[in-house]
């Protein structure tokens, strides 16, 4: 059967798409009326797919004669290689037959005015992945016009867009599509916002997906991004669904927004973690000062060799960053100080002046407010115990996300997570391999960075160890922290690089993975993280459908 194809891109990757999917039509290309074998002396043309049945939509012009002029190219080389299998000469040059191509915004045109939806079999492409920081006015139009009463839709990537078009054209017809997509539509908060009103009113399903790979292309301005390819249609299969993930494939019951063989569910928000034995976790202290009551090393010693007496004053303040790397940065840290003890000191009272001066031109009525008390943070959430401190942003480079213990004495900035208290135990779970694939699918991404936040934690299904498993796990956390002590000099982001990991670091991070899968039951079961992700997801849903 002919198929005619919509890759609707708009992107200036059709040449590439449209290629693919010659490609990927090759076996249909050699659809003989014969049954499959050619008789000597007759006359049958074997093609059945030719480029008139391509459609395209292209919003540059020079795109669009590019894109013709790929699909005679890619036609002949075709052409070529079906001579070669079918061991019979083409008369196919010259080319006559030609795609239909529309110079466009694939956003704003009717895509059943370009083919008729009853005449497709597929709709692919590679639509443009810009992120909700980097879209322009006319995009962001786009956005609105698109998605219309959709709530949150300004959070998600532009490519989201080729997804609600394509669901809506596809409504009652057997049309497959597939789409090339930048992988932040299936990570954090953007799940919920696209896959959901998609599942429950279009009907869509997804038939096969590729999980997260790295594309580097060959352009002379190269795209370093990280995509998906998700296959979809707006109809019920019984067959099973196919999950491509690093090489390997297998096959599950149904796909997820997450791209993770589980039933659809969404992660929200929640205040307070999923399981009520665990403790909180916030934001650090958020200064709000317009940069005044945050000292370099150098402007820390310089106000110590004048005012020795504000050593008491300034404490050590870390972001992810400062965490991470081991960067020194300080704060001036007045809570609970007299004025008295610092009234005097001339360089603080002028750094005092800026901050309410900052603070009273703020657009945020609590912020003007807090211009009457500049000697303090605007919002302080600065343990008086010993905490665990979990960066918000993390490199996607590292297995690990670096997460450890500081003291009250240290002040965290609102780029890090806090947890007071925090068990060995605790800590132990969190540097796990099982913690650390809940985090890559839940969490959200700054460029491809981890986007840590604390839906990651509270949504988290903790394990229910024995007390002998859960003793073994404090062990292998301990020796975590033994490990890391063995090389004070050494910062959390060299020991947590790949490449530069201590042989006694990942043998200590080995066998806390090993115990608490153990813990969950999973050690010698499962395979891969997709599959151990799918079990939390499993035991996500048991736990807020129990609660309900």
């Amino acid at each position: 059967m002919s198929k005619n194809i919509d890759p609707a891109a708009g992107s200036g990757n059709f040449l590439t798409e449209t290629y693919l999917c010659l490609r990927r039509l090759e076996n249909e290309v050699i659809s003989l009326e014969t049954g499959g074998q050619i008789s000597i002396g007759e006359a049958i043309n074997p093609i059945k797919v030719s480029i008139s049945q391509f459609y395209g939509i292209e919003i540059n012009d020079f795109a669009v004669t590019v894109a013709k002029t790929a699909l005679w190219i890619a036609e002949s080389q075709m052409m070529k290689e079906t001579e070669d299998i079918v061991h019979m000469t083409l008369d196919f040059l010259p080319l006559k037959t030609n795609a239909t191509i529309i110079e466009g915004n694939a956003l704003r045109l009717n895509w059943g005015s370009v083919v008729p939806k009853t005449e497709l079999s597929y709709l692919m492409g590679n639509p443009p992945f810009v992120g909700h920081q980097y879209r322009s006015e006319s995009q962001a139009e786009d956005m609105d016009i698109v998605f219309r009463k959709s709530k949150n839709h300004g959070k998600l990537d532009y490519v989201a867009c080729w997804y609600k078009k394509a669901a809506e054209l596809m409504q009652g017809t057997a049309i497959e599509c597939a789409f090339v997509s930048t992988n932040s539509i299936t990570q954090g908060e953007s799940v919920a916002i696209l896959w959901s009103p998609l599942f429950t009113e279009h009907n869509l399903e997804i038939q096969y997906a590729y999980r997260t790979f790295y594309w580097d292309s060959e352009a002379t301005q190269k795209a370093h991004v990280h995509c998906v390819i998700i296959g979809f249609t707006c109809y019920h299969s019984d067959i099973q669904k196919t999950i491509f993930d690093g090489g390997k494939q297998s096959l599950v019951d149904h796909i997820n927004g997450y791209l993770i063989g589980a039933p659809d569910l969404f992660i929200q928000s929640r205040g307070n973690p999923l399981n009520p034995n665990m403790p909180s976790m916030s934001k650090g202290s958020q200064p709000t000062d317009g940069g005044n009551l945050l000292l370099s090393t150098e402007e820390r010693e310089e106000l110590i060799a004048h005012y020795p007496d504000a050593a008491a004053f300034i404490k050590r303040y870390m972001g992810s960053e400062e965490f991470i790397n081991n960067k020194y940065r300080y704060c001036l840290w007045l809570k609970g100080i007299a004025p008295s003890e610092y009234r005097s000191i001339t360089p603080i009272m002028e750094r005092l002046q800026e901050v309410a001066e900052v603070r009273s031109k703020s657009p945020t009525a609590s912020v003007r407010k807090d211009a009457e008390k500049p000697m303090l943070f605007t919002q302080i959430r600065q343990p008086e115990s010993n905490y665990l401190a979990v960066p918000e942003v993390s490199s996607q480079r590292r297995k690990y996300i670096p997460i450890g213990y500081m003291t009250p004495e240290t002040i965290a900035s609102s780029k890090l997570y806090l947890i007071p208290d925090a068990s060995i135990y605790m800590f132990g779970v969190m540097m796990s391999n099982v913690h650390m694939a809940w985090m890559r699918v839940v969490c959200g991404r700054l460029k491809s960075d981890y986007s840590y936040s604390p839906a990651v934690y509270n949504n988290f299904p903790w394990p229910n160890p024995t007390e002998t498993q859960k003793e073994k796990i404090e062990q292998t956390a301990q020796s975590i922290l033994d490990a890391r002590a063995l090389y004070p000099s050494s910062s959390l982001a060299d020991l947590y690089d790949e490449l530069t990991m201590p042989p006694e670091l990942r043998t200590a991070h080995q066998r806390n993975d090993r115990a608490v899968m153990e813990a969950y039951g999973f050690w010698g079961k499962l395979n891969s993280e997709s599959e151990c992700v799918a079990e939390l997801m499993k035991m996500y849903q048991a736990l807020t459908t129990s609660q309900a």
